[in-house]
C-alpha cells in the first residue's frame, strides 16, 4: 500500500498518535515514516469541538425500547452508540477485535475458555465506578431468554459467565476463536449491574448522556465530561430525528435542516450530487442480493445446471443496473473482502454464456426454468430477474419470471420455493454467515447446501487460534459453496449515506453501515 493510499485510509479515523502509529508501523512503515505519516495526517483532521450535530436516519419506530437488549432499529443502533459501550469493538479499518472496556484478553489452547481484563477507571454516566460485577450481570441478563435479547444467539454458545479475582471468564460450549468480535453485538452495552435494575434508564460509559427520548421521533444527547476516551464525542449535542420516509431525508439534508441522512436510495444520488454542500458516503458492506437454488430439488439436485444458471448472470450488469453502481459484484460465496480472513486467489466468475450454454446441454434439462421474485426480496428484485432472464437467454437458456406479491414472500416463497430472489445483511465473521446459512442443520439453510464435510470443516475452522490454517480452511469452504452450491450471489450492496461537507472525520467502517453506527460519536463539525 502506498503512503497517499495509508494515508487516506487513516486520516478520517480520528486516531490518537499511540493507535495511528501502532497500526502504521504493523502495515511495514518505519518509525520515521510513520512520525512524518502522523504529523502529515493531524495537520489536516485535526478534529473540531463544540456544535450540536442532527441526524435524520431511517428506521425508527414507536415501538422502539430503551433497552439494549431489545435494540431493532438503525436508530436505535445508532442512539446505543452514543451511550454505551461495549467489552470489545472492531478495527474501522481490518475488522478485528480491539479493546474497549476489555483492555485484553486470552483465549485457551482449544479457544474454549476466554479471560478478559476489564479496564480500571471507567465511570458510568451516574458516577458509579465499572467493575467486573457490572460485566458479569451485562452478560448474564443477555444470557436468559426472558431478556429477549438480540444478542441471545450469541449468548447461547457462552455456558459459563465468572469472575475469578479481577478477571472475567467465559466458558464456551466449545471452541470459538470468533468470541471478541462476537462481543462488539451492539445489543452487549454494559450497564450499572447489568441493567436489572432499570433496563431502560440509558446509563452506560460512552461519550454522551441521553437528555430526551421520544421512540421513533427524536432522541437527544450531551456530551459526558467524564468519558474516558479523548478520541470521540466532539460535538456538544446530538439530536437523532426520525426520518422513515425517504424523500424528507434528502429534502431536509439538501436544505441543510440535519448534517447527515442513512439510507440513500441509489437511484436519487444523482439528484444529491446537484446539491453543492452535499457528500455521498458510500461503505462497502456484507450485504448481498441472491439468486437462491434448491440443491435437493429437481430439477435443481444437478449441479451442471446449477453452474448453468451461474455463468449465465451478468453480474457487472446487475451491479450497474440494479445498484447503480454502489456495489460489488459476488463470486457465489457469500463472503467479500470486508471479513477478516478473506479467502483470496479464488478466480472470479463472470459472464461467459458458452460456458453456461456448455454446462446446460450436459445437464440434460430442457423446458423453461422457473424464478419466482419479489420487490420485497430487495429493491430492484424484478428487474434484476428480468436482466438476468435476458442473459441466460444469450446462452440459449430460458428463465421464467413469476412476481410474486410482497405479501407472504417470505413465509410462502422464500425457503419454500426451490428457485427464488432474496438477500442476506451479512454477519459479523465468517463463522456466522456460514452456520447460519450453509451449516447442514441450519433454519435457514435457503439452498439445502446439505454436506457433511463441509459441516465438518465448519466447526473445525471455529475453534482453530492459528490464522494461516483458519484462512486455508475458509478457502476450502468457499470454494464448496461457490462450485457445488445452489447460490448465485451476483452482488454485495454498498451501505450508501450522505453528509453535509461540513461533517468531518467520518470513518468507513469496513463492512458497516454508518461508521458501524458510531457515526455521531466519531465526526465533528467545521463552520
Amino acid at each position: 500500500m502506498s503512503n497517499d493510499k495509508f494515508l487516506s485510509s487513516l486520516s478520517r479515523a480520528a486516531l490518537s498518535r499511540r493507535e495511528f502509529m501502532g497500526r502504521a508501523m504493523a502495515a511495514g512503515l518505519t518509525l520515521t515514516a510513520a512520525s512524518s505519516l502522523y504529523a502529515t495526517s493531524a495537520s489536516a483532521q485535526e478534529p473540531k469541538r463544540g456544535g450540536n450535530l442532527k441526524l435524520g436516519l431511517e428506521g425508527g419506530s414507536a415501538t422502539d425500547s430503551k433497552d439494549p437488549a431489545k435494540f431493532l432499529s438503525q436508530f436505535m443502533f445508532c442512539v446505543g452508540r452514543c451511550w454505551g459501550d461495549m467489552l470489545v469493538e472492531s478495527d474501522p479499518l481490518t475488522g478485528a477485535a480491539v479493546p474497549a472496556l476489555a483492555e485484553s484478553w486470552e483465549p485457551s489452547a482449544d479457544a474454549a475458555t476466554w479471560t478478559f481484563t476489564i479496564r480500571k477507571g471507567v465511570q458510568f454516566h451516574n458516577g458509579k465506578e465499572l467493575t467486573i460485577d457490572d460485566v458479569v450481570a451485562t452478560l448474564k441478563r443477555h444470557t436468559d431468554e426472558k431478556s429477549e435479547s438480540g444478542a441471545l444467539g450469541v449468548m447461547k454458545s457462552i455456558k459459563e459467565i465468572k469472575k475469578d479475582g479481577d478477571k472475567l471468564v467465559l466458558v464456551l460450549t466449545e471452541g470459538n476463536a470468533d468470541l471478541p468480535l462476537l462481543l462488539t453485538d451492539y445489543h452487549l452495552v454494559i450497564q450499572p449491574n447489568g441493567g436489572y435494575d432499570d433496563p431502560l434508564a440509558s446509563i452506560g460509559t460512552g461519550p454522551y448522556k441521553l437528555t430526551s427520548f421520544e421512540a421513533g421521533v427524536r432522541a437527544t444527547l450531551e456530551k459526558n465530561p467524564n468519558d474516558w476516551r479523548s478520541d470521540r464525542g466532539y460535538v456538544d449535542t446530538i439530536e437523532i430525528i426520525g426520518m422513515n420516509d425517504a424523500t424528507a431525508r434528502i429534502a431536509a439534508l439538501a436544505s441543510g435542516q440535519v448534517h447527515y441522512i442513512n439510507r440513500v436510495d441509489p437511484k436519487t444520488v444523482g439528484m444529491l450530487k446537484r446539491s453543492p454542500n452535499v457528500e455521498i458516503l458510500s461503505t462497502s458492506g456484507r450485504g448481498h442480493y441472491v439468486f437462491i437454488m434448491h440443491c435437493n430439488t429437481a430439477p435443481f439436485d444437478n449441479n451442471d445446471l446449477r453452474l448453468a444458471l451461474k455463468y449465465a448472470m451478468d453480474r457487472e450488469a446487475m451491479v450497474e443496473t440494479v445498484l447503480g453502481g454502489y456495489g460489488k459484484v459476488g463470486n457465489d460465496f457469500p463472503i467479500n473482502s470486508t471479513y477478516a480472513l478473506f479467502p483470496e486467489g479464488i478466480e472470479q466468475r463472470t459472464y461467459d454464456p458458452d460456458k453456461a450454454a456448455f454446462h446446460y446441454k450436459k445437464s440434460g434439462h430442457s423446458g423453461p426454468v422457473l424464478l419466482r421474485t419479489s420487490e420485497v426480496a430487495f429493491p430492484g428484485a424484478v428487474d434484476a430477474a428480468v436482466l438476468y432472464q435476458g442473459s441466460a437467454q444469450k446462452a440459449g437458456i430460458e428463465i421464467e419470471v413469476k412476481r410474486e406479491p410482497g405479501d407472504g414472500y417470505w413465509s410462502n416463497v422464500w425457503n419454500v420455493q426451490p428457485f427464488s430472489t432474496s438477500y442476506w445483511g451479512g454477519r459479523p465473521t465468517q463463522d456466522q454467515m456460514y452456520s447460519t446459512a450453509y451449516l447442514s442443520t441450519a433454519d435457514w439453510n435457503d439452498t439445502r447446501f446439505l454436506r457433511p464435510d463441509f459441516d465438518k470443516i465448519l466447526l473445525q475452522a471455529r475453534a482453530e487460534l492459528d490464522e494461516g490454517k483458519r484462512k486455508d480452511m475458509y478457502r476450502e469452504m468457499a470454494m464448496m459453496v461457490r462450485d457445488e452450491g445452489g447460490l448465485i450471489l451476483p452482488m454485495f450492496n454498498d451501505f450508501v449515506n450522505a453528509a453535509q461537507k461540513s461533517v468531518k472525520g467520518y470513518v468507513h467502517d469496513i463492512g458497516n453501515d454508518m461508521s458501524n453506527g458510531y457515526v455521531a460519536t466519531r465526526v465533528w463539525l467545521e463552520a
